[in-house]
């Protein structure tokens, strides 16, 4: 998903509450929605913190720097604005505020040998492709191109691994003064032919661009966005599995959150030891309490040594004690909102990448 996409913009605008309530002290708590669609923007959630927070102005400044700054996309950052924020509830709090988990559930990271970044190929281009769509609309390098965009990749394997990419599909909106073919080429050049090349793959047969024939008008008043829509994209892209809680607009004492960030640290360096070539660690919390309930490594017949020895590396990686990844991974600080968009895994600057020598 580009960054206006309107899912995104929930996102972005929810985490960059989340970064403002930590700039100011590093135990706040934070749930936040957002909400998106024609000429309006809906804030609710909870959020405790020493000091109060200017919402409506955060969450402008986030829409502005997306360039929604055009009447004609019907949605701005002058856009109408509802606020229904509180601060959090007593009884989550009594259970945080002794170390334990925010919430409850299950939590995956997942780690492969496709790429650099140890990610699976298609999300991997997938996001590439969709930054670089957004950096030539920025940089005026194709300025008719509007906020907004998404894109899908299909790649061949065989036993296992990838062999070539079949189909690329984009979706962007674009001044309709530019044909849908013209804008396909300028595409091409410009932004899919640098992806691919910079991981070696052709330039498939297969090319779609918004499979309609014609996309104007993107952002909110096209489609409403919500905050945690995009669970799978913001992760592994349907390659792995997923505990089904969101990421954006939680402060890190969430584990739906600081756990899936823990998980694919461990995954991560797991894979890059050289100890197996896919990995997924597994992980569940019960809400207030400190320590994991359940913890795991599956490696999918591609381990390189025992069951027992991975274990014992993964375990002695991080302590997943709540407090031990807030602490192990520098998580109280205002790191978020650049995860909100291209992906929370695959990107250097994030703790949760770090691979250790």
């Amino acid at each position: 998903m580009a960054a206006g996409h309107p899912d995104k913009i929930c996102d972005q605008i929810s985490d960059a509450i989340v970064d403002a309530a930590l700039s100011v002290d590093s135990k706040s708590r934070v749930a936040i929605e957002t909400l998106v669609t024609t000429n309006r923007i809906v804030l609710a959630g909870e959020v405790t913190c020493r000091k109060s927070l200017e919402y409506a102005q955060i969450a402008r400044n986030v829409i502005k720097s997306l360039g929604y700054t055009n009447g004609l996309y019907n949605f701005s950052y002058k856009s109408p604005m509802s606020i229904y924020i509180h601060e959090q509830s007593p009884d989550i709090a009594a259970g945080v505020d002794t170390g334990g988990a925010g919430d409850q559930g299950m939590m995956f990271g997942y780690a492969c040998r496709e790429t650099p970044e140890f990610m699976p190929l298609p999300i991997i281009l997938a996001h590439r492709l969709v930054e670089r769509m957004d950096h030539v609309r920025e940089q005026n390098i194709l300025p008719y191109l509007r906020p907004d965009g998404k894109s899908e990749v299909k790649v061949a394997y065989k036993n296992g691994k990838p062999i070539a990419v079949e189909h690329i599909v984009l979706a962007v909106p674009h001044d309709p003064k530019k044909t849908n073919s013209q804008v396909k080429r300028d595409l091409i050049k410009n932004v899919i032919r640098p992806v691919l090349e910079s991981y070696e793959y052709s330039l498939p047969k297969n090319v779609v661009l918004n499979g309609t024939g014609k996309w104007e008008i993107g952002g909110p008043a096209s489609d409403t966005g919500v905050t945690g829509r995009k669970i799978i994209v913001d992760t592994y892209g349907a390659y792995a599995r997923h505990g089904g809680g969101c990421f954006s607009g939680k402060d890190p004492t969430k584990v739906d959150r600081s756990a899936a960030y823990a998980c694919r640290y461990i995954a991560k360096n797991i894979v890059a030891a050289g100890l197996t070539d896919r990995c997924e660690v597994r992980v569940a919390y019960v809400i207030g309490h400190r320590e994991p309930i359940a913890k795991s490594v599956e490696t999918f017949g591609t381990e390189k040594k025992s069951q027992k020895t991975i274990d014992s590396f993964a375990w002695n990686l991080l302590d997943l004690s709540v407090s031990g990844i807030l602490s192990g991974l520098n998580l109280r600080r205002p790191i978020y909102r650049e995860t909100a968009r291209y992906g929370h895994f695959g990107r250097n600057g994030f703790p949760w990448e770090l691979v250790l020598q």
